[in-house]
């Protein structure tokens, strides 16, 4: 029985729910596989994703960045146990090892834990990855006390077999072997009309209706109030403290997820991040998104975003201190027809059918 070990960046959710999206593709075309997912992500999280056929192993490989929410960021406390992983580094790779030994794991694909590389050559298996950003990019970025932690990273990426970059993408410079593909995400496992009609949206046109979502840690004080200037208009949200307004909708059934609500909106509100950005893109839903300092990625997203998709990018103080004023403003059109390709959960899939069965 084939065995595939998943390991998935300990950062945020959003890494959690694109891997699982590959992972449902790659069940599909495998369903004898044997999934092991490693990752300190709550299995909840992960099982609307992708459902529960699959082994969790909470297993933090890397810190990413510690964050109290989706844009405020712990930089002391992320480097302090970004050392602390490396002084334990040759533990854990010798300790994981033998356990993808002692399992018969035959592959290991990562997203983007830079010890899964390491790890996967002393258990003598391939070792693949996928991802749109390397952790060296983005803490170079945050100083010079970050660099020798970054240097270290990009040896580690370094010993990786194989990289599917997907886009809105950074160089990545520190993986030898480099494949482009298309977008990943999943998309929405409701009809935009059962949508509408669940949450009584039938009467708003669909250009009033406004998808909020911040990731899966959210932000703090959102002024909601704003709603009100928009009386026409529907706000969905999934912060369960959002206060109660007329024309402002609170998710909170876990069965839903941002992305079964994206055929159903005319826009969405976000922060730049990739899996918001593919998934949108993959449903051509325009994309207003507040500008986020002090993390290498959000550049990157955001120039991309200007050429995939009608868009608006906002300032934190207009999202934070305005009256929504943006709302009223047309969006712009990509800069480019150039589009990204949509089978990036298709293609990494393919390639992981193909391994096993060769």
């Amino acid at each position: 029985m084939p065995i595939l070990y998943l390991a998935i960046t300990n950062h945020g959710f959003g890494h959690a729910t694109r891997a699982a999206a590959v992972a449902a593709a790659i069940q599909r075309r495998m369903p004898d596989l044997t999934l092991i997912l490693a990752t300190t992500a709550p299995r909840s999280v992960i099982e609307a994703y992708l459902g529960d056929n699959f082994i969790h192993r909470p297993r933090a490989l890397d810190v990413g960045v510690l964050q109290a929410d989706s844009i405020t960021m712990d930089l002391p406390g992320t480097l302090a146990q970004l050392e602390t992983i490396q002084r334990n580094a040759k533990a854990t790779i010798v300790s994981e090892a033998n356990w993808l030994k002692q399992n018969r794991v035959d592959l290991v694909l990562a997203d983007i834990p830079p010890l899964a590389a390491p790890i996967a050559r002393a258990a003598g298996v391939p070792g693949w990855m996928m991802g749109n950003f390397g952790w060296d990019f983005i803490y170079r970025d945050f100083g010079p006390e970050f660099t020798p932690v970054a240097d270290w990273i990009s040896e580690c990426f370094g010993q990786c077999d194989r990289l599917f970059r997907m886009p809105f993408h950074e160089p990545m410079g520190a993986f030898p072997q480099i494949e482009d593909v298309g977008l990943t995400g999943v998309s929405p496992r409701h009809s935009e009309a059962a949508i509408v009609a669940q949450f009584g949206l039938e009467h708003i046109p669909k250009s009033h209706r406004i998808l909020m979502t911040f990731g899966g840690l959210g932000l703090d004080r959102i002024p909601y109030e704003n709603v009100q200037h928009f009386p026409d208009h529907r706000f969905l949200c999934f912060d369960l403290n959002a206060p109660d307004y007329p024309n402002l909708i609170r998710v909170d059934d876990n069965h839903y997820r941002p992305v079964d609500f994206m055929e159903t909106c005319g826009c969405i509100i976000s922060k730049p991040g990739y899996s918001t950005f593919s998934e949108a893109c993959r449903l051509d839903l325009p994309i207003i998104s507040i500008v986020r300092d002090g993390f290498a990625e959000a550049p990157v997203l955001l120039e991309g975003l200007q050429t995939q998709a009608h868009h608006q990018i906002i300032q934190l103080n207009e999202l934070f201190e305005s009256n929504w004023e943006f709302l009223r403003q047309p969006l712009k059109p990509p800069t480019t027809h150039q589009q990204f390709a949509k089978d990036g959960n298709e293609t990494i899939a393919q390639a992981v059918v193909d391994f096993f069965e060769t």
